[in-house]
């Protein structure tokens, strides 16, 4: 019966657990899906797209390094022209520069995406971006620590769309009281993204990791599992697991300092007047505006939406059960040429993505056709629409217009979950 509670349902025998009661006409795909059968078959193409990246390594190198020359184009038009009159070509040479930094390059080197591709080891998921404020500086620098970031980003992977995922935009918003409230903060978060929110909330989960390594008991009344805004991290001055001081000193008054101040200051010695370094300093926060935007944009709405699927039960790596979650709770947009997969950040391949977070740009590209007509002939559905539907959707989850769905307990499959262990998520 639809009443018992999740702990008794994982008690039942598995075959009494086929006593389900009727699905709402949206999930109804789910009763003929042979998750096993599903899984099998996304799994073999997984592993045969990585036998192809280590047989023909360079080509996925040299597709690498046309993306970052790509960003690196991008970095040039706009330092060069920062000093003029703010301007849309400035704004969009600066922002999509670091959105592309973040997005392709950072992002798929944090995942291993290049480890096997790149002989240099530079783009290696050990070194990329971390280590030293030299290699933060050169690699991948933004408003959050890089190694802060893997560390919250792969708990998304593996906990996806659960209430352990750090980046269910539902839960953000939840804290959020009153419609006006609501409608404020979503906006606002459009613009403030990577350091109202990523730059504390990964650095929250980076601690938090260390904390457990040592042995460490987390601080009374800390909850690790509350999203940790900007302004939580000095409500929480005390009791938590990281100081305000912390967040500023190691995390964002580099970048502020280095990017804002540090990087315009030479203007200073050709126009004493300071007309051109205010010029700069205008461009580069309007890009921030946009970057922050652009990555909201292309990766917060990825999982979000009335018809993105939530779990109450974590569920082992790799099995069946994975990847049919990696499918039903993700988006992609609009597949396109190489312009427009930069532009998306190869978000626009989300999917295949989170079905194989740890190969490259060009394999995800390569394995799309293939793993949508697998979500077809087993009748999986496959979401993909604009990015400006998708942000539709999710901003009227983040104002509660409307609610993502739930995966019917009762349908999970049990040889796949992981336990839970009493009052918490499972583990």
């Amino acid at each position: 019966p639809p009443n018992l509670q999740p702990a008794t349902l994982q008690e039942l025998a598995p075959e009494l657990r086929h006593d389900r009661w009727p699905l709402d006409p949206e999930d109804r795909w789910i009763e003929s899906v042979d998750v096993a059968a599903f899984g099998d078959e996304v799994h073999r193409l997984g592993q045969r797209l990585l036998a192809e990246e280590r047989d023909a390594g360079e080509a996925h190198l040299e597709h690498l390094h046309k993306i970052v020359r790509y960003s690196d184009c991008l970095a040039v038009l706009g330092l060069s022209t920062m000093w003029m009159v703010p301007n849309p070509l400035t704004v969009l040479a600066l922002g999509f520069w670091a959105h592309s930094r973040f997005t392709m390059v950072g992002h798929h080197s944090l995942h291993g995406g290049h480890n096997r591709i790149d002989p240099t080891k530079h783009y290696h998921s050990s070194n990329f971006g971390s280590k030293s404020i030299q290699r933060r500086v050169l690699d991948w620098f933004d408003w959050f620590l890089p190694e802060a970031w893997g560390a919250e980003h792969d708990l998304h992977h593996f906990r996806l769309s659960e209430d352990d995922d750090p980046d269910v935009v539902e839960n953000v918003a939840r804290t959020w009281k009153g419609p006006a409230k609501k409608w404020f903060m979503s906006f606002l978060t459009l613009l403030i993204w990577k350091w109202g929110y990523i730059a504390p909330q990964t650095f929250k989960e980076l601690k938090v990791k260390e904390y457990r390594k040592a042995g460490r008991p987390l601080p009374e009344g800390f909850d690790p599992r509350a999203p940790m805004t900007l302004l939580e991290a000095f409500r929480s001055e005390g009791r938590n697991v990281f100081s305000s001081w912390e967040l500023l000193g190691e995390v964002l008054l580099p970048y502020f300092v280095l990017h804002f101040v540090v990087l315009p200051l030479p203007l200073v010695l050709i126009d004493p007047s300071l007309e051109l370094l205010w010029n700069a300093e205008w461009n580069l926060l309007l890009a921030d505006v946009l970057s922050n935007f652009l990555l909201f944009a292309c990766v917060a709405t990825n999982h979000c939406g009335s018809d993105m699927y939530r779990f109450k039960q974590a569920c082992k790596p790799w099995s069946p059960t994975f990847y049919l979650r990696a499918v039903c709770a993700s988006t992609n947009f609009d597949h396109g040429g190489e312009v427009s997969n930069f532009l998306h950040g190869w978000t626009n391949h989300q999917i295949e993505h989170h079905c194989w977070p740890h190969l490259s740009m060009l394999s995800l590209s390569r394995g799309a056709p293939e793993l949508q007509d697998i979500c077809k002939r087993h009748g999986v559905p496959y979401v993909q629409e604009s990015i400006w539907t998708r942000l539709f959707k999710t901003l009227e989850v983040m104002t509660e217009q409307t609610k993502m769905r739930w995966f019917p307990e009762a349908w999970e499959r049990p040889a796949d979950l992981l336990p839970l262990r009493p009052g918490l998520s499972s583990v």
